[in-house]
This record gives C-alpha cells, structure tokens and sequence, in this order.
C-alpha cells in the first residue's frame, strides 16, 4: 500500500504479469479459468460508514471466498497498526488469519480490495502455485487477482491527486488495467461502470490500449503496417541466413533453419502461452492452453 507517496506508472513488471497469466491457465485449464465468469459484483462487496466495521469485513470476506471458489475456508479478520496494507497466515486450514491495517477501520471502500489480494494467497497456497522470490509471487497474486474477477477492486483503490496518493497492490494501476483489459476481451465484461475513482478509470483505459497492442503484433493478421513490414523482413533475413535464437525487441521468434522448416514463435494474447506454426502464408492457430482462434500471416 502506497499512501501519501509518488505512484510508480508504467508496466515495469509486464514481462512477469505475462509469465503469471500463462501459469494460472496451466494451473487451472481453460474450464477452469472460465468458471469464475462473472467477475465479484460491486453490490456484493460495498460497504457503507452505517455498517458495523466487523460484521461488514466478515460479510465481503465470504463474498470474496464464494466468489474465489474457496467454500470451506474461513477468514478470522482483525485490525491493527502495520506498515503494510494487510497480511495472511497461511496455514494448512480451514481457518486463515488476515490482518488488515488499522486505517482501514475509516477507509472502509477498500476493504474489499485488501481481502482480495490476501484472500487469493489463500487460494494459491491451495493450488500449489506460486513463483520464486517475494515480488514475484506478490505480482502473480495480483495478477490472478485481477484475472478472476476480483481485482477490480484493486485497480479502484487507487486516487491521486495533487496533494495525495493511495495505491494497493504490487502492480503499477496500468498494469492492473492491462490484465482486467484481458479479462474483459476474454469474459466479455465492461469493468468501466464499476469504478468510482476517475484515476482508475483512466489506468484502465491505457491498460486496455496496450492489451489490445498485443493482439496487434506480427504474425497476426490484425498487425499493422509497420509491423508486418518489419515481420516480412526478418522472415526473409531467417529464410536465407537461418534463424535467430534472440528475439530482439520483437514478440515473436522464428525457429529452424531452412525455407521448408522454418517455423515462428509467439504469444497467445489471451493467455501468453507460446503458439509455434510453420512459417507457409495464411495459417489458423488455435491455442491449446486457452483455446483462442488465432488468424495468422507467417
């Protein structure tokens, strides 16, 4: 949690939010991932100044447990000064013990959002998934936060102003955009009416710019102009002097050697997981992992 401090922009930790979407679809599958369609809806988790702070916190913990498929986990929630945003103990269960910063005792419109982010560590203990390194791990926990429908809620604890700042989470607020960007192309949801903070709102939008940028990129037949030219000349570059094993600042990679054998690389812009095809003209790739329909120009 970040309060009173200058908010980092950007997408610095992109490369890892791609690694974490790929390895939540390897975790859960395609089934798997969609059953958490809807995402967790405003009115499940509002709260209000007339709400008992204890009885309300406990209210939106269950929503979140529903809503993340955790059904015979419980949270004991308490309150005390920390310097972080929240904490969880992760525990073998039934029973899993949040701490939630003190300043959330009048800040009662983020709860939801600090319980969600503690609430999918419980959820990953479960699933056996996690990374390496404590950043990491925290940027794949907002990331499949994000992903299944609950980090929403994250994105829209953050406000800024001239003399004030408050963000939640590991990930920057376009980042958080980005992967509720991809969500939303892959569930077919609109998140925009859900935010109440115009900051938000705008970290969205430019989120959702550059998730789209990602279904613009060579081989795809949605890739620019630019694009496919500067595709067309490392194709023929591959073809006659072999393929690079570098790929450059370019997504995709050709692989193999020859004109006959040589295949390109890239990512699923749904799911980030790596999709090979032979480089022959009009191709149509369907990705294994999350099972998007990919029309392509090798």
């Amino acid at each position: 949690m970040t309060i009173g401090s200058e908010v980092v922009h950007g997408y610095p930790h992109l490369a890892t939010v791609r690694s974490a979407l790929a390895a939540l679809h390897r975790r859960l599958s395609y089934d798997g991932v969609h059953s958490y369609a809807p995402s967790v809806l405003p009115a499940d988790v509002a709260f209000s100044d007339q709400d008992d702070l204890h009885l309300g916190t406990q209210r939106v913990a269950r929503a979140l447990v529903h809503h993340l498929h955790l059904p015979d986990a419980r949270m004991i929630v308490s309150f005390r000064a920390m310097e972080h945003a929240a904490s969880v103990e992760l525990a073998a269960g039934p029973e899993y013990f949040i701490e939630l910063n003190a300043r959330f005792r009048t800040h009662r419109n983020d709860i939801g959002a600090a319980l969600a982010h503690e609430i999918t560590h419980v959820l990953l203990h479960r699933l056996g998934l996690a990374f390496e390194g404590t950043r990491d791990n925290e940027i794949l926990t907002d990331t499949v936060t994000t992903y299944l429908g609950a980090g929403w809620l994250l994105l829209d604890a953050y406000r800024e102003d001239g003399t004030s700042s408050q963000k939640l989470g590991y990930l920057t607020p376009e980042e958080f955009g980005y992967v509720l960007a991809k969500r939303a192309t892959a569930f077919g949801e609109d998140p925009a009416p859900w935010f109440t903070s115009p900051q938000a709102y705008t970290a969205y939008t430019k989120g959702r710019a550059r998730a789209l940028h990602d279904e613009r990129q060579p081989p795809l037949t949605s890739a620019g102009w630019a694009g496919r030219r500067r595709y067309a000349k490392e194709r023929r570059n591959a073809q006659e002097n072999g393929s690079r094993a570098d790929r450059g600042s370019s997504s995709y990679a050709f692989e193999g050697g020859g004109r006959d054998t040589l295949r390109v690389s890239f990512p699923c812009p749904t799911c980030e997981q790596r999709i090979r095809v032979p480089v022959s003209g009009r191709v149509r790739a369907r990705c294994a992992l999350c099972r998007t329909v990919l029309e392509c120009d090798t």
